[in-house]
């Protein structure tokens, strides 16, 4: 028995070393700034525009890939992708397959899935907002995201696309996508880090983005999908009710 524990023990760590061994050479593939979990660093690596990349526990996460395969091939492939839109700068049926393992999986609202290829269809998970699902150690909550503006309701249709809030390791991370600063949002609670977008005509103003923020007040905001918009101004008008961390979209 002895020595039958002392098996169970070598390969135990042994497992353990290889976990830890994949994490590193996860953290060493990914460059980006890393926010502490209860389980490792998150790290967190802007992509483009809407898009972006995070790594934790050994997954990958990818937020709307678009933009061909190319553009991922410094980054290690997806464990997981989140797509929250039908609109061209957040689904790329092209670059999904491109990006896409037999290992990946991938969550998006009915109104994408019905876009993808029969390939992809398979390997997703339909989620309307108010629904969860957990993958990978994490657990992924579609939220409302929607235009409340009247010449702007054309552009995204309230309970067609998910916003996200993805908590892993106790850090809970909110994705709004393509919104306006709607009444679900200014009511969020408990967020660690959150991706707040603004551009004009398609979602918001700065000031309405500041404005959510300062109602639900993450820790960190990283404003994102802001094209054309004043983003030093976005973050003079949050203050200091979240740390806003600029970073290169573009």
């Amino acid at each position: 028995m002895t020595f039958f524990n002392s098996v169970r023990t070598v390969c135990a760590l042994l497992a353990l070393g290889l976990a830890q061994v994949a994490n590193v050479s996860l953290a060493d593939e990914m460059s980006g700034d890393r926010v502490p979990t209860e389980r490792g660093d998150l790290i967190i690596h802007p992509v483009n525009h809407g898009t972006l990349a995070m790594a934790w526990n050994g997954h990958t996460i990818y937020v709307d890939p678009v933009g061909g395969g190319e553009r991922f091939t410094d980054l290690p492939a997806p464990d997981l992708i989140l797509v929250t839109d039908i609109h061209g700068d957040h689904l790329d049926a092209d670059t999904l397959q491109a990006v896409a393992t037999a290992e990946t999986r991938l969550v998006a609202p009915a109104a994408v899935i019905e876009k993808l290829p029969a390939d992809l269809q398979e390997a997703a998970t339909v989620l309307a907002n108010g629904e969860t699902t957990m993958l990978l150690d994490l657990t992924v909550e579609a939220v409302p995201m929607y235009n409340l503006t009247e010449e702007r309701l054309k552009y995204h249709a309230r309970g067609r696309g998910n916003g996200y809030i993805v908590t892993l390791g106790g850090v809970r991370v909110y994705l709004s996508g393509d919104t306006e600063d709607i009444p679900e949002m200014r009511a969020l609670s408990d967020i660690d880090v959150a991706f707040v977008c603004f551009n004009l005509p398609y979602t918001m103003t700065e000031a309405q983005a500041a404005s959510a923020v300062r109602a639900f007040r993450p820790e960190v905001v990283y404003p994102y999908h802001f094209r054309g918009s004043d983003v030093e101004a976005f973050a003079e008008q949050v203050g200091d009710a979240s740390e806003v961390r600029i970073r290169d979209w573009y």
